[in-house]
């Protein structure tokens, strides 16, 4: 016997008892406020949620915030006076690499981590949130959770054919340990919470 077999029949003979999974595994987290747990958090790694009443305070918001630059986007129909690109006309994905704003929906929030899950209802290319130089997202303060676990209890994964949970602008620190913000996605998210 050469010495990989040696090695290899030393691990087959000291293998752990196999145990049972548990059933339920889940942390027993509680936040007092849900959305400041949410904001907090979101604010933490640099992305920003602003409370508003209506469509028409995003709409204010977005004009004021991002100004009067062009190449915007959204698949909200409550917005669609924003935009200057529809996007029932793109065929090609590619052809949304000069857009500087999209503008979607997304089905919930988390607080413990401030993210987002959006899924194919609220896109109509999947490269829409990553390939956007900013990133807004409307949720509702209803569909607010605590956790991922709370999240997972939500969703229905396989419900479309593509869903992502988002948090904050894209970023690493991969090089050099220096964080560059923007490196494979979005430079900036905004997060709009309609209050119910």
């Amino acid at each position: 016997m050469n010495t990989r077999d040696q090695i290899l029949t030393a691990i087959r003979a000291n293998q752990p008892d196999l145990l049972p999974l548990p059933h339920t595994f889940r942390f027993a987290v509680s936040y007092p406020d849900l959305l400041a747990q949410f904001t907090a958090v979101l604010t933490s790694i640099g992305g920003q949620a602003i409370e508003v009443a209506d469509y028409e305070s995003i709409s204010s918001h977005i004009r004021a915030y991002y100004g009067a630059t062009d190449a915007w986007t959204t698949t909200l129909p409550e917005l669609i006076h924003l935009t200057d690109i529809d996007l029932t006309a793109i065929t090609d994905p590619h052809d949304l690499a000069g857009l500087n704003l999209a503008i979607i929906g997304g089905e919930l929030g988390v607080a413990e981590n401030g993210a987002i899950w959006v899924d194919e209802r609220h896109l109509s290319h999947r490269v829409l949130p990553m390939i956007t130089q900013y990133l807004a997202i409307v949720i509702r303060q209803s569909t607010l959770v605590a956790t991922m676990h709370d999240a997972y209890d939500r969703i229905t994964v396989n419900a479309t054919g593509f869903g992502t949970f988002i948090a904050g602008p894209s970023k690493t620190a991969d090089i050099e340990q220096s964080l560059v913000i923007g490196a494979h996605g979005a430079r900036g998210l905004t997060v709009y919470v309609l209050t119910d």
